[in-house]
């Protein structure tokens, strides 16, 4: 198989995501700077360290592994990733914030193991759906089973953490997934079903589940409580206006607005960049969301274009999760806005799935 170059648009637009992200963080950060107790010079040197020197060797990485490597391996993937996942459980190294327990300690560094469970999942899942497809994945056996038990083993232990944001991102990439893979539309609507009664149990078994989705139709319910966040993100975005206060100038992130490095980062943005540079972010993603897809499209194999797929939509969707939540348009979510948001390991796990498109883009055909 002939190799050619990586993607140069692709490259450029994760180039782009990176710097811009990176701006970003550095404005927002500066309001945790008026905050008693926040160590922000610490934020932005495991932001640094972890995210963009870590991500980058890493992508550098994977980039140069050829994409074939991880079918082989890919059963181990997935099971390492719910073993790391399982860390969170045990007593002394997990770490728990807003009532989830989602980190682990590593020494002075925290991360979120389930970072690992999502590429588990994408490559086990791709694995299994591109051996299928040479016999088609018509038979219900080939395209819901295997989805149901990957994401139902992923689920049961995300749910108990509680973190139902990373399992919505896995189920929508798996989806994808199964779309890319010609599967007949009537499973695909079986599924979606299922996963609609499903998040119908979570919501009444949820208490937190229920709040969030009571504020989101009612963000004036609770202003001091349950709809702070989601009150305090939309007046800094429609304080930006059209071109927005200017860089470092957001007055939201200096106190009344919760997590300003975190899921709200994108609000902060709106504030200093405005509408223009709001919908400008959105189309960076979009052009990401295209390219990766064009790489997806031209991939040697069914495998190669499978894990592309895959590992582009868990990217793009946790990103526009993020951002409609910050809009009022879902209801809130944890999750950070990938690139932007305070995180080094999950920017430097993002980093280390984008090297993976970069192998495979190399191996493509030109157009």
């Amino acid at each position: 198989m002939s190799r050619a170059k990586t993607d140069k648009l692709f490259f450029v637009s994760v180039l782009i995501l990176v710097v811009v992200g990176f701006f970003i963080f550095l404005s927002a950060l500066m309001g945790l700077w008026t905050r008693e107790g926040i160590d922000a010079g610490s934020l932005a040197f495991k932001q640094i360290l972890i995210g963009i020197v870590g991500g980058t060797i890493a992508c550098m990485v994977t980039s140069r592994i050829p994409y074939k490597t991880w079918r082989k391996y890919s059963p181990f993937l997935f099971i390492a990733g719910i073993l790391v996942t399982l860390l969170v459980f045990v007593p002394g190294i997990s770490f728990e914030h807003g009532g989830a327990k989602r980190w682990i300690y590593i020494g002075r560094f925290t991360f979120q193991p389930s970072e690992f469970l999502k590429l588990g999942f994408v490559v086990y899942f791709a694995a299994l759906l591109s051996g299928h497809m040479k016999n088609g994945i018509s038979s219900w056996t080939r395209s819901i089973l295997p989805f149901f038990v990957l994401a139902g083993i992923s689920g049961f232990i995300l749910v108990k953490q509680p973190d139902i944001d990373t399992l919505a991102v896995i189920c929508l990439s798996g989806l994808a997934m199964l779309v890319a893979a010609h599967a007949r539309w009537r499973h695909i609507g079986i599924i979606i079903l299922i996963g609609l009664i499903s998040l119908a149990g979570v919501f009444y078994s949820k208490p937190y589940i229920k709040e969030r989705i009571f504020t989101f139709l009612d963000p004036s319910r609770d202003p001091h409580g349950a709809g702070y966040q989601i009150q305090q993100s939309l007046i800094a975005i429609g304080s930006g206006g059209w071109f927005g206060r200017g860089f470092g100038q957001s007055i939201q992130k200096f106190g009344t607005l919760p997590e300003p490095v975190g899921d709200s980062i994108f609000s902060v943005a709106a504030e200093e960049f405005g509408f223009v540079g709001s919908v400008t972010l959105i189309f960076i993603f979009i052009f990401f969301l295209i390219r990766g897809l064009k790489i997806a499209a031209r991939a040697p194999d069914s495998f190669g274009r499978l894990l592309s797929v895959g590992i582009v939509i868990l990217i793009v969707s946790q990103s526009f999760i993020n951002i409609a939540a910050m809009l009022g348009i879902l209801p809130l979510s944890g999750l950070p806005l990938l690139f932007v948001s305070h995180g080094g390991t999950a920017l430097l796990a993002t980093l280390a799935e984008i090297g993976i498109v970069f192998n495979v883009s190399k191996y493509g055909a030109r157009v």
